[in-house]
């Protein structure tokens, strides 16, 4: 399916939309999956049993057409970021986890929330895309707004303490390496030159989460006591979350062939909303007022974020 360049100035909104719905479903999924396997073992479950789901999009995407599209030429260069968008994918995991452990991980929760200005920033840097001055005030505004719904207790906040903490700077480096990963997975998709933003997205993901089956799969299989057999007895609830989170990975990949990732990770921040929206509807919980202010703020980041190109 080939689309005319200015359907593309407009189209990578929904595909970022039901990207987030898809990684809110997968994120539902993985909690559960957390608890039954544990978090590194969870963790590659999206990526193992979602590989079966990128290779059916992509023979899929050459099948359908009557004109099937070209193979792509997969260069060096395209084989550096990708890799480079994978291992920082699995890193900035890795860093959350950390902070995680740690007794008192709610700063470092906020400040990995720097993701989408930390992207505008390596975008800069290694793809030379700048950003609109409507598009930097977008981020800085959504920004804001997710602070607002993630800030720590009050005696955490005006700790300095804190924030020069171990678990803040694991709160860094996860929004540093989620940063890095979506430049890299951007720069992947410049370099490539597919014939259309899908074929593009579907690459991508069947390269990436093949690298990332691999790698986590076989610390996992060496460090962990029992290995890689926890991971088949789940597999209903995993072929969910793996089907959810290939979805939500193809519509990323596919936006990312679109348009700059700084505009596509500031939209991305509507999984906080949709999030929030969830959590609160299964809790049955009503919002305070600072995470009022913090949903309106980001609603309207993404408004401004989505009115750059008009």
């Amino acid at each position: 399916m080939t689309l005319p360049s200015d359907a593309l100035a407009w189209l990578w909104v929904p595909v970022v939309l039901f990207a987030s719905l898809a990684q809110t479903a997968r994120n539902t999924a993985q909690r559960t999956l957390t608890v039954e396997l544990g978090t590194l073992p969870a963790t590659l479950v999206r990526f193992l049993y979602g590989l079966p789901f990128a290779a059916l999009w992509l023979a899929l995407l050459y099948w359908w057409p009557d004109r099937p599209p070209a193979v792509p030429r997969f260069g060096i260069a395209y084989l550096g970021w990708i890799s480079l968008g994978a291992f920082f994918q699995i890193a900035g995991t890795a860093a959350l986890l950390l902070a995680m452990a740690e007794r008192n991980f709610a700063v470092a929760v906020t400040l990995s929330k720097t993701e989408v200005l930390q992207v505008a920033l390596f975008a800069s840097v290694l793809l030379h895309e700048l950003p609109t001055p409507l598009a930097l005030l977008a981020m800085v505004v959504a920004t804001a707004g997710v602070f607002m719904l993630s800030l720590p207790p009050r005696g955490q906040l005006w700790s300095p303490a804190a924030w020069l903490s171990r678990p803040a700077l694991y709160g860094l480096a996860c929004g540093a390496s989620f940063a890095i990963a979506s430049v890299g997975y951007r720069g992947a998709a410049l370099v490539l030159g597919a014939e259309t933003p899908w074929l593009s997205g579907a690459w991508g993901v069947l390269i990436a989460q093949a690298l990332q089956t691999l790698g986590l799969g076989a610390w996992v299989a060496f460090t962990s006591e029992k290995g890689l057999a926890p991971l088949w007895p789940a597999w209903r609830l995993s072929l969910l979350a793996g089907s959810m989170g290939a979805a939500a990975s193809l519509a990323w990949f596919t936006a990312y062939a679109m348009q700059d990732a700084a505009p596509v990770r500031t939209l991305g921040m509507v999984e906080v909303v949709f999030s929030y929206l969830v959590s609160r509807r299964l809790l049955s919980e009503s919002f305070t007022r600072p995470e009022k202010i913090g949903m309106v703020l980001v609603l309207v980041g993404l408004v401004l974020v989505c009115l750059q190109g008009v």
